[in-house]
């Protein structure tokens, strides 16, 4: 037997990512008119990725990329959002591909989608096809539940508009979408795909008729008269009205009594057997399909905003990291308008020290870059005008957690534990994001705990982001200039020593606590008002309680 044919717009050389014979049986099942369960869904949950040698578990849930894909990532198609396999992107995106070749492949993709209005629209078109052919395959809210012939009529046709709108809406494609067209002309030049032809040609045109129609002055149709009978004699699937006769008293005297419903039945189940391998092969491009149109969703939703993505370039660790116009789209998301940053270091692989006060954007800082990192591994759209990254062989993601009720160890534990899990999962030249290393322990004993990670770090040569309040020990260390690649970056201060959510290259040497608590209504005539307000407050009730007595 020939192999399934695989269409896949992720990687260069194709994959057979879903369960085929299991789809198989579903979608047999639900043309025969059987209850599918969202089959199309369930493939894609379960459908695998191709290699990657990053770990979901050590930062997706400090990214929120369930969120990000969710409020970000959408497709959009004429101002409407079409319902996607969620789970299904979540996946492709925590696992970037290991191969920088598979990341290449989606870029030209994506690049030429972006570039070509006419091929964006036919990208579209090919995928509301496969959402309508979903639609009627799966019987979703009783769509196609009458006449069984007519339910399956209409699959086979919105499979043959599938096919087509593949094999001609993308001949001029240079990228990877070209094996649409050329996955298309495979199907159309077979066998079973011309005998779909004659058979919707034969439901749709048995035969042309010219009338000629009398209506009376009520507007109602008097009279009418056929001029002209022409039938389609080319189709094979037609015969001439004496065949028919004949053949249907030739059926009655052998003992068969068929109705004109159940030769139809038998013709589509022909139909259906021919091209049956070539259905489950669209639950898998109908993936793809999703990864794509979503990116270009991203583009437009931060453009919306008045916010520039790119596809960044590409270079070695040597080279430096440019991050222009970066933001953070978790904050776009969720109604916040961001403030673009410009993040530049000389070289990929160092450690950057970030430092400044609280609320100056450090910790959306590191989502920031975290999530650039993630996208552009992916071979989509970053949040940042123009960039300069270098591939990553794993992203590990430590923000500072609540306490939590039933955790064994005090802070500090807590802290060596995560330094502990931190080490154990990180492998040379990945990429480190940690918020406030050791806080939750005294200066005196954080900061030899922070100089020996730093150190340790070193020797794994990673892209290393770390946040910290331990100020004269981050200045002594820029001082001292001991540890090899270390670099510091510190929060911008404007008028009246507020951040500008931008950062610059140094130490802050605030970190402006006052401000803060001043902001926050925590200074010492605030609270003392606060206390005389309280006192007065239960002086009075005092009194009350006492008249009442």
């Amino acid at each position: 037997m020939e192999p399934m044919p695989v269409v896949d717009l992720l990687h260069p050389t194709p994959m057979q990512r879903i369960d085929v014979e299991q789809a198989k049986v579903a979608i047999a099942l639900a043309f025969a008119g059987g209850v599918s369960g969202g089959l199309f869904a369930d493939a894609l949950d379960r459908a695998k990725v191709g290699p990657s040698t990053w770990n979901p578990k050590l930062f997706a849930g400090d990214l929120f990329l369930q969120q990000f894909v969710g409020r970000c990532f959408r497709a959009r198609i004429d101002g409407h959002e079409p319902v996607v396999s969620i789970n299904h992107l979540v996946k492709l995106l925590a696992q970037p591909p290991a191969d920088p070749a598979v990341v290449h492949h989606r870029r030209a993709i994506l690049a030429e989608l972006a570039g070509s209005e006419l091929l964006r629209r036919e990208l579209e078109r090919l995928y509301t096809n496969i959402c309508r052919f979903r639609t009627l395959l799966e019987g979703v809210s009783g769509v196609g539940k009458g006449d069984a012939n007519r339910r399956q009529l209409d699959l086979l046709l919105v499979f043959k508009h599938i096919i087509d709108n593949a094999a001609d809406g993308f001949r001029t494609a240079k990228s990877g979408l070209r094996r649409l067209a050329e996955h298309g002309d495979r199907i159309r030049g077979g066998e079973p795909f011309r005998s779909l032809s004659d058979l919707i040609r034969y439901d749709e045109q048995l035969a042309t008729m010219t009338l000629k129609v009398r209506v009376g002055a009520d507007g109602r149709v008097r009279a009418f008269e056929v001029l002209t009978l022409q039938e389609e004699a080319d189709n094979p699937f037609q015969t001439s009205p004496a065949r028919r006769w004949f053949s249907k008293i030739e059926l009655f005297l052998r003992g068969f009594k068929l109705s004109e419903g159940e030769v139809m039945a038998r013709l589509i189940d022909a139909v259906f057997e021919g091209i049956k391998d070539d259905i489950p092969p669209l639950i898998q491009l109908m993936g793809d399909l999703e990864f794509y149109l979503g990116a270009l969703g991203f583009k437009e939703f931060a453009a919306d905003a008045g916010l520039p993505v790119c596809l960044p370039g590409l270079v070695t660790r040597d080279a430096p990291r440019v991050l222009n116009g970066l933001f953070n789209p978790l904050l776009l998301a969720h109604g916040m308008k961001p403030v673009p940053c410009d993040i530049v270091t000389d070289r990929h692989d160092t450690t950057v020290l970030v430092t400044g006060p609280n609320s100056g954007g450090k910790t959306r800082l590191l989502q920031s870059i975290a999530l650039a990192q993630l996208l552009a591994q992916s071979g989509v759209f970053i949040p940042a005008r123009s960039a300069s990254l270098t591939l990553a062989s794993g992203l590990v993601v430590s923000l500072i957690e609540e306490a939590k009720s039933d955790q064994s160890e005090g802070r500090l534990g807590t802290e060596l534990k995560r330094i502990r899990e931190l080490f154990e999962a990180l492998p040379p030249g990945a990429m480190v994001i940690l918020d406030e290393l050791c806080s939750g322990t005294n200066p005196s004993e954080g900061e030899e705990i922070f100089e020996l990670v730093i150190q340790m770090l070193a020797r794994l040569g990673p892209q290393a982001l770390i946040t910290t309040h331990f100020l004269v020990f981050a200045a002594r260390l820029e001082r001292e200039a001991q540890i090899a690649n270390l670099r510091f970056l510190q929060v911008e201060l404007g008028a009246e020593q507020r951040p500008t959510y931008q950062f610059m290259p140094g130490v802050a040497r605030t970190s402006l606590a006052a401000h803060a608590a001043s902001r926050l209504g925590v200074t010492r005539d605030q609270l003392l008002s606060l206390i005389d307000r309280n006192t007065r407050l239960a002086l009075g009730d005092a009194v009350v309680s006492h008249s009442e007595e």
